[in-house]
């Protein structure tokens, strides 16, 4: 926005290369990969959250110097532009944080609370044969495996304690015990 003959306002301020002004808005780069989740584009999805992932920026020394925030927050935005280039900014912003899980836990992971049920629609990258969670409903646990399958007609299945659920969804009940859910996700959905 520093040759525009329009003016489009306080990004400007910014120079080139920071936040939305040409630099990676991490809003904007969660909610691109909760896209690719949603269109079932689990290989995409996974490459471009290990690129966002805040942890992937301190694995080497080299990394910690470009990156120069923490690398266990999640930064708004990271610079695009030299002297700055890939060096995090707006660290422990709790908006990018508040996508960030979501994207994780909801997009990825495919676990949404809506009131008394549990939706399930992982979209698992094809390395991870399965992974488990266990879920605490008030004074019930649900024992929850999400695992890669063998192709079939419905691209999940999700039983809980043996019983097929139709609609990939878990009644939550507070019957203060324990239930086994399984979640089968088929290859042809799971490998993109």
């Amino acid at each position: 926005f520093d040759h525009s003959a329009q003016h489009p306002g306080y990004i400007r301020g910014y120079v080139p290369g920071v936040r939305e002004n040409g630099g990676q808005y991490t809003h904007g780069a969660i909610w691109a990969v909760m896209a690719f989740a949603a269109l079932g584009d689990a290989q995409r999805a996974w490459d471009l959250m290990d690129m966002i992932n805040p942890v992937n920026h301190g694995r080497t020394a080299q990394g910690i110097a470009i990156y120069r925030v923490e690398p266990y927050v999640v930064a708004a935005d990271v610079y695009a532009m030299a002297p700055h280039t890939g060096r995090g900014g707006w660290s422990w912003y709790t908006g990018s944080a508040g996508w960030m899980y979501r994207l994780i836990v909801e997009s990825l992971l495919g676990v949404e609370l809506a009131e008394d049920t549990l939706r399930l629609s992982p979209c698992l990258p094809a390395g991870w044969s399965q992974f488990r969670l266990h879920y605490r409903y008030r004074d019930t646990v649900y024992h929850i495996t999400v695992a890669h399958a063998v192709a079939a007609e419905r691209p999940f299945t999700v039983s809980v304690d043996g019983a097929l659920q139709l609609d990939n969804a878990i009644a939550l009940v507070n019957d203060h015990g324990e239930h086994v859910v399984e979640v089968l996700v088929h290859a042809a959905t799971a490998v993109q």
